[in-house]
C-alpha cells in the first residue's frame, strides 16, 4: 500500500511539474475575415469556426486598431451557423490599416483556446498592433487543475469499484473496506470542489489566487464544465444522505448484502457519477456525440469496477488472516472478465474516434500518448491474466476446516490433561480426543495407528489436514503479489488517462490542417519554427540553433534565432548569420542580417516574396577560428 502511495505522489508530482502549455481541443478551422485578408471595405464582424462547439467568456474577443488602441465590439456570441463558431460585430465602420483580433473561447471538452489573427481595410498599414494572447494557460493553475483531474479519476474508481466489490462479491468480512469507501467518498467531493474553484482561473489563464472571485465562481456555475462538477457534488451528498438513513433504518446486513432496489439505485447513482465526465470531456464534443457518451459511460463505470474492485480485493487479501474464500475470489474474477470486455471494446472505439486516421498514431502527440497508453494497458491486461491463473489455483483448493472443529465445547480443554512442562497443544479440538496417560483402557482404545498401520478413514492425518490450508495460503501470497502489480500499473494508466485528457485529438489536428488554417492547437499566432543542429568538431563546439520565423508566411517576418549549447543552455556566440534560398525558382539567397540582441539573435524585417519550401543556411561561429554553415528546410505559406 505504501509502494501505491508513492507511485500515485510521484505521478501527481508529475503533472505538477509539467510547466508546457497544454494541448487544447477545439481547433481553429477558418476566419472570416481570413487570416492576413485585406478587404475593400469594413467587415461588420469577426466569425471564427472551430472543430468543435465552443464556450464564450466576457473578454473573448480583444480588438486593435493599426495605432494599437483597442476597438470598442459588441457582446461576443455565437454566429449563425451553430455553437462551433465565436463572433464578435462592430457597431461602427473600421478605418483603414490592419487590424489584430486576440482571441480566447472554451472548447466544449472544457480546456481553453487562445490565438490572434490579422486582417487588413482597405490596405494592410505600415505598422500592426503588437499583443500578446498570453498563455493558454497559467502553468500553476494548470498542473493544480490537472491534479484534481487525476485524484478525481482514482476516487471514483475506487468508490464504485469498492462499493461492487462488497455487493457482488461479499466478502466475510466487510470491515477493512468501510474505510477505502469513505475515503474515496471524500477524496471524490473534496477533489470536484477543488475542480470547480479553479475552474475560472484555468479558463481565463489566471494564477490560483483569483479563484475565490465571486463573479468568477459565477461564471462558472454558468458553464458546462461548472455545471457537470456541481452536479457530481450534489450526487455525492445525495449518495451520503441515503446512506445515513438507510444505516439508521436497516439492519447492517442489507448494506453488505444489498437487496435488488438497493442495487439499483447504486447503479442509478454510479451512472449518473459517470456522466458529469462525460458531459465535460472528450465525448461531449465532435462526431457521433450520442454514441461516444455513451461509450465514455461504460468505459469509465468498467475501468471503476476493475481498478477499484481489484483495490479492493488486494486490502481484503492483506487485512484478511485466514485464506479467503474462494468463492470471493472467483466471483471478482468473473467481474474483471467482463470489465476488462467492455474496456477494450470502449476503448478501441474511442481511439478511433479520437485518431481518425493510423498516421496519427505517429505524427501527433495524441496518437504517441496513446501508444504509450495501450503499452501500459497491454502490461495491466498480462497482469489480470496471471491473476486469473492464481484464482483458478485458490478455486480449486478445497476446505480445510472440518465442520465438527467449530462446534468443539469451550470447556474441552479444561477436560484435557496435560503433563507438567509438556507444551500446550495448538489444536484444543485435537487434543481433547486425545486419550489420557491415566486411562490405559482409553489408551488401548486409541485410534492412533501404530507402526505399519494406514491412518484411519474417518480421521485425517495432521499432514492431509495441513496440506489443503498451505496451498491454499501459496496461492493467495500469489494472487495477493499479482494484484499489487496490477493496482500499480492501473495507477499509472489513470495518470496516461489524465495527461491523454489535455490532449489535441489527432482528428481535430486533422481536420484544422485540412481546412489551411495557421493557427495551432493551442491558439498560439501561427509561426514557422525550425531547430537546426551545428558541430564545429572541436570539444563543446556543438550545439542547436532555433529559429522562429513569424509569421511564416509571404511578406514582412520577423526572425529570432536562440543558440543552445552542449547543456542545452542559452549560449552566446560571437557570430550568427543567416540566409534564405529557394532553388526551384532561382531565388536567393535573401540575407536575414539577425543582430545580437542581447542573448538571442533577431532581425525585424525579413521579406519573402514566394510561397514553398525555402532552404536555410545558418552560418555559426564560436571561436576566431571555429565556424559551420547548416542548411535547414522551412516551409513558407501564402
Amino acid at each position: 500500500m505504501r509502494a501505491l502511495a508513492l507511485l500515485g505522489t510521484l505521478i501527481a508530482a508529475l503533472l505538477l511539474a509539467s510547466a508546457g502549455p497544454a494541448s487544447a481541443h477545439a481547433a481553429l478551422r477558418g476566419s472570416d475575415p481570413a487570416d492576413g485578408a485585406v478587404l475593400k471595405s469594413s467587415p461588420g464582424s469577426v466569425t471564427l469556426t472551430f472543430t468543435e462547439s465552443v464556450g464564450l467568456l466576457d473578454d473573448s474577443f480583444r480588438v486593435y486598431d493599426p495605432t494599437n488602441h483597442r476597438v470598442d465590439t459588441g457582446e461576443p456570441d455565437h454566429g449563425p451557423a451553430g455553437s462551433d463558431t465565436a463572433r464578435i460585430t462592430f457597431p461602427k465602420k473600421l478605418g483603414t490599416g490592419t487590424y489584430t483580433v486576440a482571441w480566447r473561447i472554451v472548447s466544449a471538452d472544457s480546456h481553453p483556446v487562445s490565438g490572434a489573427l490579422t486582417f487588413s481595410v482597405g490596405k494592410p498599414s505600415a505598422t500592426t498592433a503588437a499583443v500578446s494572447t498570453g498563455p493558454v494557460e497559467n502553468p500553476l493553475t494548470g498542473s493544480l487543475y490537472n491534479i484534481g483531474r487525476y485524484l478525481a479519476y482514482i476516487a471514483v474508481a475506487l468508490l464504485i469499484g469498492t462499493a461492487a466489490f462488497l455487493a457482488v462479491c461479499r466478502p466475510p468480512d466487510p470491515a477493512p473496506l468501510r474505510t477505502p469507501v469513505r475515503t474515496a467518498w471524500w477524496v471524490l467531493l473534496a477533489s470536484t470542489l477543488f475542480l470547480f474553484v479553479l475552474r475560472a482561473p484555468y479558463e481565463e489563464g489566471t494564477s490560483p489566487a483569483t479563484a475565490f472571485d465571486l463573479s468568477a465562481l459565477g461564471r462558472s456555475a454558468t458553464g458546462r464544465p461548472g455545471l457537470a462538477l456541481l452536479a457530481r457534488a450534489a450526487l455525492l451528498a445525495l449518495t451520503a444522505a441515503l446512506y445515513l438513513v438507510l444505516r439508521k433504518r436497516v439492519s447492517p446486513s442489507l448494506l453488505t448484502r444489498p437487496s435488488r432496489p438497493l442495487l439499483a439505485a447504486a447503479a442509478a447513482v454510479s451512472v449518473a457519477l459517470a456522466l458529469t465526465w462525460a458531459a465535460a470531456e472528450h465525448a461531449s464534443a465532435g462526431i457521433q456525440v450520442p454514441l461516444a457518451m455513451t461509450s465514455s459511460v461504460l468505459h469509465l463505470l468498467s475501468m471503476a469496477l476493475w481498478l477499484g474492485g481489484l483495490t479492493a480485493l488486494l486490502r481484503t487479501l492483506h487485512r484478511t488472516t485466514t485464506p479467503l474464500p474462494a468463492a470471493v475470489v472467483t466471483r471478482f474474477s468473473r467481474v474483471a472478465f467482463a470489465s476488462v470486455t467492455v474496456l477494450v471494446v470502449t476503448g478501441v472505439y474511442q481511439s478511433w474516434r479520437g485518431l481518425g486516421s493510423w498516421q496519427a498514431l505517429s505524427d501527433t502527440s495524441y496518437g504517441r500518448l496513446l501508444l504509450v497508453k495501450l503499452a501500459a494497458v497491454t502490461l495491466l491486461l498480462a497482469a489480470a491474466s496471471q491473476s486469473r491463473r492464481w484464482t483458478a489455483k485458490l478455486a480449486t483448493v478445497p476446505a480445510t476446516v472440518p465442520a465438527t472443529a467449530t462446534a468443539t465445547p469451550a470447556t474441552a480443554r479444561d477436560r484435557v490433561p496435560v503433563p507438567v512442562g509438556a507444551p500446550a497443544p495448538a489444536d484444543p479440538s485435537a487434543l481433547a480426543d486425545r486419550p489420557s496417560a491415566e486411562d490405559p483402557a482409553t489408551a488401548e482404545d486409541s485410534t492412533t495407528p501404530g507402526p505399519g498401520e494406514a491412518p484411519s478413514p474417518e480421521e485425517p492425518s495432521t499432514s492431509e489436514e495441513a496440506a489443503p490450508a498451505t496451498s491454499a495460503g501459496r496461492h493467495q501470497a500469489a494472487l495477493r503479489r499479482s494484484v499489487l502489480a496490477e493496482v500499480a500499473i492501473g495507477v499509472a494508466v489513470l495518470g496516461i488517462t489524465t495527461i491523454l485528457g489535455g490532449t489535441l485529438p489527432g482528428r481535430a489536428a486533422a481536420e484544422a490542417a485540412a481546412s489551411g488554417t495557421t493557427s495551432d492547437a493551442a491558439g498560439i499566432p501561427a509561426a514557422a519554427v525550425a531547430t537546426v543542429p551545428f558541430d564545429v568538431g572541436t570539444p563543446n563546439g556543438y550545439g542547436k540553433v532555433q529559429i522562429t520565423l513569424d509569421p511564416g508566411r509571404v511578406g514582412k517576418n520577423s526572425v529570432q534565432a536562440v543558440v543552445f549549447g552542449p547543456d542545452d543552455g542559452i549560449s552566446t556566440v560571437p557570430e550568427l548569420r543567416l540566409s534564405f534560398t529557394l532553388a526551384a525558382q532561382k531565388i536567393g539567397p535573401l540575407p536575414a542580417n539577425v543582430t545580437d540582441r542581447g542573448g538571442y539573435w533577431a532581425a525585424d524585417s525579413v521579406n519573402i516574396p514566394i510561397a514553398g519550401e525555402w532552404t536555410m543556411a545558418v552560418t555559426v561561429r564560436v571561436s576566431d577560428l571555429d565556424q559551420v554553415t547548416v542548411a535547414k528546410k522551412i516551409r513558407i505559406n501564402a
